[in-house]
């Protein structure tokens, strides 16, 4: 079997069904059924396309429906913790997936922290499977295999008599549907679908974008412009790419405006964050939403409901997104530069769509002389204003440093003096007495130069003491300014920062659960708190977290100290890592010639002995025999719920040795590394010879510290 891609499927003689690539005239692996040594003797595409491998008495061993992907055919069943993973452009990760609850809920779930979709189930009716049956039925069955719940296309009762194709299928654009093939029209249709609203899957336009609806249907606007002149393209529909994939450019840096900011009103409009994806809700007017939002200098947008509750939804990060209808009662407030009144004019020219009104006053149109002189006029009058300030504050200077009133101060400005975006204006400067107030002395240590302090708003933070680090104020200030600009639910955002000659200290947020190594490894800890799922989606966050910092950032960022102690767990256990990139910005050089690895490389050595000690649930590795390892792991397979839970096990470890690998080029890449762990891609055993050494590790940590 091959596909237009020139991949090819076949079924060795070692009983493995694998799917196989040509490049360059050699063939990969792209996935395997592992299957080796089960005596499998033949391969049957059943009816209801089901693919199943046999043995010679045709017992089926392995088939296709227990390891669903983006679809489910008649007569397959879905259940806990399988999941539906809708294709994404993207290799490092796929945005919407299904998934079950162990409790028997389906549900559509955005990036693993947003549920925008439930099966309407009762919570005292305890589902045992969901299903969808060779009627092309979507059920929930209970126990006594009772139907809980179900649905079905519409038009199940309209097409012919003859038996119909049809499939369950979560789309690239977050919506599952059921699909039926229509003899006469020779297409597939879809006759139901979980959200009606297409505008209320999360992110659907994907960032900086707004969904909405024309007489076609829905569509994607882009809610900002790359710059001042194109103002009046900003609210062009663009292709209608539902799945994330927005084709909008980054919101214009409001520290960068030329002039001051004003409000764009969006009626019958919310908007929302998305990375991260919390909002600071709070009740005030609409006038006052608008005006508290206007005021605060990290505030890039609220949305006030019109609903009657009073609640003002307030985002602090340019990473959003949102949808407008005409059932939404809502109003939201976009921060934006002030534009020139030509602009302005045009931008209210999609006001007959009834989207989008400017807070900017109309005027009327004044001649060309005339605009002239008043723009010369205001320009000589700041000149000589600014000439007025500047003078009367460095004869103030003066006097004052002459009677010994003031002393230097290294405090500066950050946000405003750096012309961040808005996310790194929100960056707090402080210096060490202010540090050492918030964290009242250094009186609440977390860890080895880690202490819990708490900011004046109430915040709690942990301040990361960085004093063996000497470096110019300019390189710390770039270092931190890049690490500022990350936004990822598995990495711990950075709050503020000190830098004096004898002080450098990092402010991050604070996470409550403490860190990896106390969870897993702590002298409390008992097995019923090392459940396994709750261990691989640790890894999995991890894994996304390094592969976001490698690949998604506008420049690479290696972590370089990958370890138990830096990655921190929330309350409901999602990981954050910590201590990530500073050393590697600051050191660049040193830490590119320290070794002949790549410095992305080292990061996936440490990442996979960190998953090693997850699966393990221990610290220590040394000189331990990986094959030894997987045959142990295999000798105790009875010991695990079940066989799903036996096959990711053993899939972590073999993917962890092979991120171990002493030659960096046998390494998986970090989007390699995800999709083994998320289940969507096979893994090989790993070659033997080699034995697993702490010394090697210890080597590159020090490495990276040095």
């Amino acid at each position: 079997m091959m596909d237009p891609n020139r991949r090819l499927n076949w079924l060795d003689l070692d009983g493995r069904l694998v799917l196989v690539q040509n490049q360059n005239g050699e063939k990969i692996v792209l996935w395997s059924s592992n299957t080796s040594g089960l005596g499998i003797n033949k391969a049957s595409l059943l009816d209801n396309g089901n693919l199943v491998l046999l043995d010679s008495k045709d017992k089926v061993l392995w088939e296709s429906f227990s390891s669903p992907t983006n679809i489910l055919l008649p007569g397959q069943s879905f259940h806990y913790p399988q999941n539906l993973r809708a294709l994404s452009a993207k290799s490092t990760l796929s945005y919407y997936s299904l998934v079950i609850s162990k409790s028997g809920e389906l549900q559509l779930v955005w990036e693993h922290n947003v549920t925008y979709w439930r099966s309407p189930i009762s919570p005292s009716v305890l589902v045992k499977e969901a299903r969808f049956d060779n009627d092309g039925v979507l059920g929930l069955y209970d126990e006594y295999n009772k139907v809980a719940w179900s649905v079905s296309s519409q038009d199940l009762g309209d097409l012919s008599s003859t038996k119909t194709l049809q499939h369950l299928s979560l789309d690239q654009d977050g919506n599952l549907r059921i699909y039926s093939w229509h003899n006469v029209t020779r297409e597939w249709k879809a006759g139901w679908q979980a959200v009606q609203e297409q505008c209320n899957v999360f992110g659907s336009c994907g960032l900086y974008s707004l969904c909405g609806y024309n007489s076609t249907g829905p569509v994607c606007w882009c809610l900002y412009s790359l710059s001042l002149e194109n103002w009046d393209t900003a609210f062009s529909p663009i292709a209608a790419d539902f799945g994330g994939g927005s084709g909008c450019r980054k919101m214009v840096d409001l520290a960068n405006c030329r002039m001051r900011t004003s409000m764009v009103v969006m009626k019958q409009t919310v908007l929302y964050g998305i990375y991260p994806p919390i909002d600071v809700e709070m009740f005030l007017s609409e006038k006052d939403c608008r005006e508290y939002c206007a005021n605060d200098s990290t505030c890039i947008a609220v949305t006030s409901m019109n609903d009657g509750s009073g609640k003002c939804t307030v985002k602090r990060t340019s990473f959003i997104s949102g949808y407008n209808t005409h059932s939404v009662a809502a109003t939201s407030f976009l921060k934006a530069c002030s534009v020139p009144q030509a602009v302005a004019a045009q931008m209210n020219s999609h006001n007959s769509a009834g989207l989008i009104d400017s807070s900017i006053s109309g005027r009327k149109k004044a001649s060309q002389a005339n605009t002239r002189a008043l723009i010369g006029a205001i320009a000589l009058i700041a000149f000589i204003t600014v000439v007025v300030v500047v003078s009367l504050e460095l004869f103030v200077i003066w006097i004052a440093h002459g009677s010994g009133q003031i002393k230097p101060q290294t405090r500066i400005p950050f946000g405003k003096d750096a012309r961040m975006n808005p996310h790194y204006s929100a960056l707090i400067r402080l210096n060490f007495e202010e540090i050492k107030g918030l964290t009242d002395n250094f009186a609440t240590p977390l860890g080895p130069s880690y202490f819990k302090g708490t900011l004046p708003n109430k915040t709690l933070v942990v301040a990361k003491l960085l004093n063996d680090i000497t470096v110019s104020e300019k390189d710390f200030r770039f270092a931190v300014s890049t690490l500022g600009g990350t936004h990822h639910r598995n990495l711990a955002s950075i709050k503020g920062f000190c830098f004096e000659p004898k002080h450098k200290i990092l402010l991050y947020e604070y996470i409550p659960n403490g860190s990896l190594d106390h969870w897993l490894l702590g002298p409390e800890v008992d097995e019923s708190k090392r459940v396994w799922q709750e261990r691989l989606q640790i890894a999995v966050g991890v894994a996304r977290a390094i592969a976001y910092l490698h690949t998604e950032c506008q420049q690479c960022i290696i972590h370089g100290n990958l370890k138990l102690e830096n990655v921190l767990l929330d309350e409901n256990l999602v990981p954050k890592l910590t201590d990530f990139g500073l050393r590697s910005l600051l050191f660049k050089e040193r830490v590119a010639s320290s070794s002949t690895e790549m410095p992305s490389e080292k990061d996936i050595y440490m990442l996979g002995m960190l998953l090693l000690q997850i699966v393990t649930c221990k610290r220590d590795v040394d000189g331990i025999s990986p094959h030894k390892m997987l045959d142990e792991l295999f000798d105790q397979k009875e010991r695990f719920a079940d066989s799903d839970e036996f096959k990711s096990v053993e899939r972590v470890m073999k993917i962890a040795i092979w991120c171990m690998q002493d030659q960096p080029f046998l390494r998986p890449s970090i989007s390699e590394v995800v999709k083994v762990l998320e289940g969507t891609l096979s893994v090989d055993r790993p070659p033997s010879g080699f034995m697993l050494s702490r010394s090697i590790a210890v080597e590159r940590l020090e490495g990276e510290e040095s």
